[in-house]
């Protein structure tokens, strides 16, 4: 067994100085772990629409980001898009793998378990029918998704399987997805 004083600092590019300090951080002052993330979306045409993000609030501060991200979203041109971006389902489907894949990592690191890699697949089913309104007992979103990792890491299986546990332990868009989410949605007309 290693000791806490043996594991390197940076650990799967996370500086563990740096995470126990945030850890301790929020446990000494709770409110310091409320985040809001913001994006902002604009309609272009047909499927087309464009995010924005730039700021968040998080730590007790207004953050901005030193660049401004911009995510364009679209369809297909089987779905009758332009295909000059990912769908809304593709994007889903990535901040899944990326939110999973990130839990993963950082709580290895809290560990000290170094991993060299981490690949996964994912992809999820949907039914047409629900979307278009066509039968009414066509869930409008994914039936099911799947996901597969691929983890090189000098851990025994035991270890590997625990470490992709913890990945979907801790991830805030997984526990989102599978046990859902107040969303409050409202409207107001443009001048």
């Amino acid at each position: 067994m290693v000791s806490k004083t043996e594991i390197p600092s940076m650990i799967n590019g996370v500086d563990r100085n740096k995470l126990f300090g945030t850890v301790d951080a929020v446990k000494d002052t709770p409110e310091l772990a409320k985040f809001t993330f913001k994006i902002h979306n604009e309609w272009l045409d047909g499927a087309h629409n464009r995010s924005t993000i730039q700021t968040f609030f998080g730590a007790g501060t207004d953050f901005e980001h030193p660049v401004k991200f911009e995510l364009d979203g679209d369809e297909p041109a089987v779905l009758l898009g332009q295909d000059q971006g990912p769908n809304s389902g593709e994007y889903l489907l990535h901040a899944l793998a990326a939110c999973v894949t990130t839990a993963m990592v950082y709580h290895a690191a809290a560990r000290g378990i170094a991993i060299e890699e981490v690949v996964s697949s994912i992809d999820g089913d949907i039914d047409l029918r629900g979307f278009l309104g066509i039968d009414p007992k066509v869930r409008n979103g994914f039936q099911e998704i799947r996901m597969n990792f691929r983890i090189k890491a000098d851990v025994p299986d035991e270890q590997l399987q625990e470490l992709c546990k913890i990945g979907q332990r801790y991830s805030p868009v997984l526990d989102s997805i599978t046990h859902g989410v107040p969303v409050k949605i409202a409207a107001e007309r443009m001048s």
